[in-house]
């Protein structure tokens, strides 16, 4: 409503300018005079009531400086002066919201996206239903073109999903019975029922949104000294001008360098950087919570992973199963029986082969702990078992003859994960898996290094033969291995403690007390877990590691035009006010220079939205529309 109406103030003032022009031309002095005034009253009506109101804050305002100007100028009699003045100072107000507006447009595609209604299954009838009156526990029926409204799990069906409003990837995903969806995700074809678990503010969508919407209003340092210095340099501009106008007793001088020194491609410079940043971060699925962590993210030298889910892709596989004591199928359910008490990524790919090979899930454990790190403990059966890795058999005093140490230390050179299983007090099988590294992975560490990370670790719980293989064949030069999550704190805390900026990249769940101790905490965020969203300071939502080279590139070309930015802001204010004070500037003139460098600056900050880190900022790139419906 208030862009409307500063809209029409602006053509109404830029009609009556053109119509002084042309009663100059025709020589008709006194309705060119009243043009004039009338445009400068117009225009300069609503720069008055905004300093109006800054004064009765006790803030000294730009509208201020200008206010005071114009007013003097109409006093000695300068309407073409006065006139122009309004008329250009509101035209790049304007402009500067509609450009500002622009910048914050994946915020709207994304809002455009939201999903409004959902079609539910009761009673074997199905009805269309506003998603707000949804409920956990609904069956919704999604077919080809209709928008997911909801986050749950596939029950009948299959298809093929774009899942751009998610993870900012163009390419379709097929999804099938057992797979989550997303809300804000697009049948592409196919059809699929799903039943919710998370509906309206608690869906992976909305919590998006909300993120993105904090991250925009959000400062960064920068910003935050830009706005105290602003808030002092404006009345130390208004004692300057006084003493320009006692040493010179020249009104039109002393008024020029009043309007000319106003900071207002200063006060822009940051903000309008950091939302052009957040908003391409999350078109292409990162999610950066506000100005202060895309600083932060700038600064960092130093990159510590995760193994399992981070630098792998999190689906780890059984590649042998040794039974001692027990038939194979036996072990495997009851170890599969046992690990549905966890959500760790190993016990979830036994509970999947137990699954595949069709084994029942009778008895529940009973009295259990799991131990982060180690593995899980209880009664099952009545029966106690141990199941986990050799450090929780030391733990509990459990002993291993040679023949089961040569067989875990054959599989952990192997590149595999071994997980001991004790049954009533005897040894009762070795079960190993073993998890694929994600391919981009090692291109990502390589230039995560070409663009200025000195050190890059790997922190895992995992055994240490497991850890050197993928760390060898990745590039990565320091390796910590068998690492409870506290030992994973004391690291970071090492390595900051060694003067580098340390970012911990990890799946936000085992990994969260890191990625909080860490400068900056970055979480692989493609299962839209809650954790992932609250203690990282980023989250790449495409879950792929590529991101996170995008991720920091961004933030470095973010602090970059910032710097830049304000680097124009104050080096056109300090070119104008010598050319003012040298009588080579005047009003007009300078007015019109000072906006066109608001408008500089606003321009080189809107490259950041088309920036592609593998190109750069190249004024011919292609603009990755992948928040569009299309997904393209």
């Amino acid at each position: 409503m208030k862009e409307k109406r500063n809209s029409i103030i602006v053509w109404i003032t830029a009609i009556l300018l053109v119509g002084a022009v042309i009663f100059h031309i025709m020589n008709f002095s006194s309705l060119k005079t009243t043009m004039l005034i009338t445009s400068t009253v117009i225009a300069g009506f609503p720069i008055m009531m905004k300093a109006f109101q800054s004064a009765r804050m006790k803030a000294f305002s730009i509208e201020l400086l200008v206010t005071i100007a114009v007013i003097g100028a109409l006093f000695i009699g300068e309407y073409v002066e006065s006139a122009v003045v309004t008329f250009l100072f509101l035209f790049g107000a304007y402009l500067e919201a509609r450009t500002l507006a622009k910048t914050r447009s994946s915020l709207k595609s994304l809002m455009d996206m939201a999903p409004v209604e959902a079609k539910v299954i009761r009673n074997e009838q199905s009805f269309i239903v506003p998603v707000e009156e949804l409920n956990g526990g609904d069956h919704i029926l999604i077919q080809s073109g209709e928008r997911v409204a909801i986050d749950g799990k596939i029950t009948a069906g299959s298809a093929y999903i774009n899942e751009a409003a998610i993870t900012g990837e163009s390419i379709r995903a097929h999804k099938k019975i057992g797979d989550r969806v997303y809300s804000g995700t697009i049948i592409d074809t196919g059809y699929i029922e799903v039943i919710a678990e998370k509906v309206g503010d608690d869906t992976t969508f909305a919590k998006i949104i909300e993120l993105v919407e904090e991250a925009q209003e959000a400062k960064a340092k920068t910003q935050k000294f830009v706005e105290k210095f602003a808030n002092l340099y404006t009345p130390g501009i208004v004692i300057f001008s006084s003493l320009v106008y006692f040493m010179t007793k020249d009104i039109e001088l002393t008024l020029t360098f009043l309007v000319i020194a106003c900071p207002g491609a200063l006060v822009i410079s940051a903000p309008v950087s950091i939302v052009a940043g957040i908003g391409n971060g999350a078109k292409n699925g990162v999610l950066i919570k506000g100005g202060e962590m895309i600083e932060q993210f700038a600064r960092v030298n130093a990159v510590m992973f995760d193994k399992t889910g981070t630098l792998t892709i999190g689906r780890p596989e059984i590649t042998s199963i040794h039974a001692y004591s027990m038939e194979e199928n036996e072990l495997l359910q009851l170890v599969a029986q046992a690990e549905m008490i966890s959500e760790h990524h190993l016990g979830q790919a036994i509970i999947l082969e137990a699954k595949k090979r069709n084994l029942a899930f009778i008895s529940k454990p009973r009295k259990f702990e799991i131990i982060k790190g180690l593995g899980i403990t209880g009664l099952l059966n009545e029966k106690p078992f141990v199941i986990g890795n050799c450090k929780l058999m030391v733990e509990k005093n459990i002993f291993l003859d040679e023949h089961v140490q040569h067989t875990v230390e054959k599989s952990e050179k192997e590149g595999n994960t071994t997980i001991l299983v004790v049954y009533d007090h005897k040894i009762a099988g070795i079960i190993s898996i073993a998890d694929k590294i994600r391919p981009e992975a090692g291109n990502m560490i390589t230039n995560l290094k070409k663009n200025g990370i000195k050190k890059v670790y790997m922190l895992t719980g995992d055994n240490r033969h497991t850890a050197n293989l993928v760390a060898k064949q990745l590039g990565i030069d320091h390796v910590f291995a068998e690492m409870l999550p506290e030992d994973k704190i004391e690291k970071v805390k090492l390595v900051q403690n060694e003067g580098y900026r340390v970012a911990m990249v990890g799946d936000g769940i085992n990994d969260a007390p890191a990625i909080a101790a860490a400068d900056i905490g970055v979480a692989m965020g493609g299962a839209g877990t809650d954790v992932a969203m609250e203690t990282a300071d980023v989250v790449l939502m495409a879950d792929k590691l590529d991101k996170l080279t995008h991720a920091h590139k961004l933030a470095k070309a973010t602090v970059r035009n910032m710097k830049q930015n304000t680097f124009i802001a104050v080096g056109t204010v300090f070119l104008l006010l010598i050319g003012v004070l040298m009588k080579k500037v005047f009003l007009s003139a300078g007015m019109l220079i000072h906006e066109l460098s608001v408008l500089i600056v606003i321009i080189n900050a809107i490259r950041l939205v088309r920036y592609n880190h593998k190109k750069g900022m190249e004024r011919n790139e292609v603009i990755p529309h992948i928040l569009s419906e299309k997904g393209v």
